[in-house]
């Protein structure tokens, strides 16, 4: 079999010198970028649902510019006037910059982490006093909580945005990709839901991240391509470490 498309299961890059470009004109491929997951903000009556009193915290911890929006959404659904005295702890300097879509930014109330979050609760852990809201989506990472009770750091888990399958009907007749890359376990999901019977064959199937890898094996099927490895950290590195191999193999 012959790879002339692949589908790589998030959006498409906005850096026009994406690496996936190089690896679509090497091999001569057809690469198409279509989100089998997005993210919806729960409704204020699910919101209300939680029994979360925001003005009970004195800081919101955000961990995306996703949380950012559905916290300041929900808080003009339920109609809470956030005061200035509210403190922000953000996994990012970009993320913490964002906020300027929504409050005056101070340096004082606002703090950020080195990329990780790990550095984020090095910092939270100088703030003992404060009572912390956290602005999650339904599917976490589980080390994020988990990390915050470690520390012993006083927080409320607060689901603001869920995540869930797109509409991906259109591939159910026939599965139009010899090749199907997955960033995450709920991508792997939503391929499941729209296409129950789905039959992998002679299907090349990649995962990033040891979770996506073992959802992969979970529902059954066969992994060829994954990454972060030794020899690979991205996974545009190990498509085409695979695609050499396999080119010479089907020549």
């Amino acid at each position: 079999m012959k790879i002339k498309r692949v589908v790589i299961s998030q959006p498409e890059p906005q850096n026009e010198k994406s690496p996936y470009g190089d690896i679509s004109q090497k091999y001569g491929l057809k690469i198409d970028f279509r989100p089998f997951i997005h993210v919806e903000g729960v409704t204020s009556k699910e919101f209300r649902q939680q029994k979360i009193n925001i003005l009970d915290h004195t800081a919101v911890i955000f961990t995306s510019k996703t949380a950012v929006d559905h916290f300041f959404r929900i808080c003009e659904e339920v109609r809470v006037a956030v005061p200035e005295t509210m403190k922000y702890f953000c996994i990012t300097e970009s993320v913490a910059l964002y906020l300027q879509k929504y409050i005056v930014y101070r340096k004082r109330k606002i703090f950020y982490g080195n990329n990780t979050f790990a550095d984020l609760v090095d910092i939270m852990q100088k703030h003992k006093e404060e009572k912390f809201l956290l602005s999650l989506s339904d599917v976490h990472k589980p080390e994020i909580p988990k990390s915050l009770d470690k520390a012993k750091v006083n927080y409320t888990k607060a689901i603001f945005y869920k995540t869930v399958s797109s509409n991906l009907s259109d591939l159910k007749a026939e599965f139009p990709y010899e090749m199907v890359v997955f960033y995450s376990p709920s991508g792997v999901k939503s391929l499941f839901e729209n296409i129950p019977d789905f039959n992998q064959n002679d299907i090349v199937v990649g995962a990033f991240g040891s979770t996506t890898a073992k959802a992969v094996k979970d529902f059954g099927l066969r992994l060829d391509i994954s990454a972060p490895n030794p020899n690979c950290p991205s996974m545009t590195q190990a498509i085409d470490v695979f695609l050499k191999e396999y080119t010479k193999k089907n020549k």
